[in-house]
């Protein structure tokens, strides 16, 4: 499974571009299209426009604009994909970073005809932000500038140097034209100077997922289950491997115990690997419950009541020093309180900042550069639950 979002600026040709991408692969039913062909007729167009195949609210389709972030499920023979095509206009950043929050690979569109501009370097710095193992930079509209490397060539320098900040990109570029396919699924016949893979190649290829299994032992606890004289513990893995036998610490407790089963599915299984969901069952009846964190091994999390990281706000009420919050934290919520936004007076819709809160309890927490699961945390309204702000964790 590729989770992976779009992004770019407006008018660059997202959309179009996730429509040819499910139009090619044979990813859209046939009802679909028909839809997508009627209501191109009585918009004047003589071909399907694509685009709708994603801007499925009436306020998009309308104002000809992506809005909300829309989720669309597809397979090839190689792969499974989650795909986030997310807006362009700055308002919407917030939603950019919720489809990117998880996503395994980001496509950043730059307009040929007009280059990297502001909009591209903010996706580009929010997909740095979030830890995206992976960018592709699709050079879209490459029709409409004759086909020519040149252009090409000056864009992926523009961006190579422009998106550089304090973590430069790893990047992918590749010139594309939604609007025709070319490079999308199929190889262009009016590109023989571009060697490299198609869209859809660079998709089913990268590799997804590397490493968790290896990584440090963080297990959120979610559910406790009583079974008889017995307790299990139900969550999903966040990274790390566990295994009968092995010896666990119980945070923020501190307490010790030994795995003495591990059902998957209801199966016992000798081990689990990130990103299962299990339920363990330990060798003590020890006081475990929603929102404690079993690890395993001398890589631990750090156990604290101060939290710092960088945000994103994601609502409309404004952020300010000495708001009074919920932090969630994997499984676990605490009560805390705005101590510093990084020197701002607040923090309103779409801003990115820092933050420092200090919280009721201790909180186990990784750097978000180690673990985006365990690295991240959202401030919640305590009065009405409404999600205020997403963050990344600074250690």
């Amino acid at each position: 499974m590729l989770r992976f979002a779009t992004a770019g600026s407006v008018d660059d040709g997202k959309s179009t571009l996730v429509g040819r991408l499910l139009h090619d692969s044979k990813s859209v039913l046939t009802d679909q299209l028909e839809a997508v062909t009627h209501a191109s007729r009585d918009r004047g167009q003589d071909t399907p426009d694509l685009a709708l195949l994603t801007d499925g609210l009436r306020a998009e389709r309308e104002q000809g604009i992506t809005i909300d972030v829309a989720y669309r499920y597809f397979a090839t023979p190689r792969r499974r994909f989650i795909l986030a095509d997310t807006p362009g206009h700055v308002q919407y950043t917030r939603n950019m970073v919720t489809g990117a929050s998880t996503a395994d690979l980001a496509i950043v569109l730059v307009d040929a005809r007009h280059g990297v501009v502001e909009q591209t370097l903010r996706h580009a710095a929010v997909a740095a932000l979030l830890r995206v193992p992976h960018v592709v930079l699709a050079v879209n509209k490459m029709d409409l500038v004759g086909y020519g490397q040149r252009e090409f060539d000056r864009i992926v320098a523009d961006f190579a140097e422009r998106a550089g900040g304090p973590r430069p990109p790893r990047f992918t570029p590749v010139p594309v034209s939604a609007l025709l396919g070319d490079n999308v699924v199929e190889r262009s016949a009016h590109m023989d100077w571009y060697r490299g893979p198609t869209l859809l190649d660079l998709l089913e290829t990268v590799p997804v997922g590397a490493g968790a299994a290896d990584a440090p032992v963080r297990f959120p606890v979610q559910y406790v289950i009583r079974h008889g004289d017995s307790r299990y513990y139900a969550g999903q893995l966040a990274s790390g491997t566990l295994r009968v036998g092995d010896r666990v610490t119980v945070h923020p407790s501190g307490t010790t115990s030994e795995i003495t089963a591990i059902d998957a599915l209801g199966t016992p299984v000798a081990a689990a690997h990130a990103p299962q969901s299990v339920s363990v069952r330990l060798a003590d009846q020890r006081d475990v419950a929603r929102g404690d964190m079993l690890t395993s091994g001398v890589d631990v999390p750090a156990l604290t009541q101060e939290v710092r990281g960088a945000v994103c706000h994601l609502t409309d009420r404004p952020l300010r020093v000495g708001d009074r919050v919920l932090v969630r934290h994997t499984t676990r919520t605490v009560k805390g309180i705005v101590q510093d936004l990084g020197g701002a007076a607040e923090l309103t819709a779409n801003d990115l900042g820092r933050i420092a809160l200090r919280t009721s309890r201790p909180l186990a927490l990784d750097a978000y550069a180690v673990s985006r699961c365990t690295g991240a945390f959202l401030l919640i309204d305590p009065a009405d639950g409404a999600t205020l702000t997403a963050g990344m964790v600074d250690l």
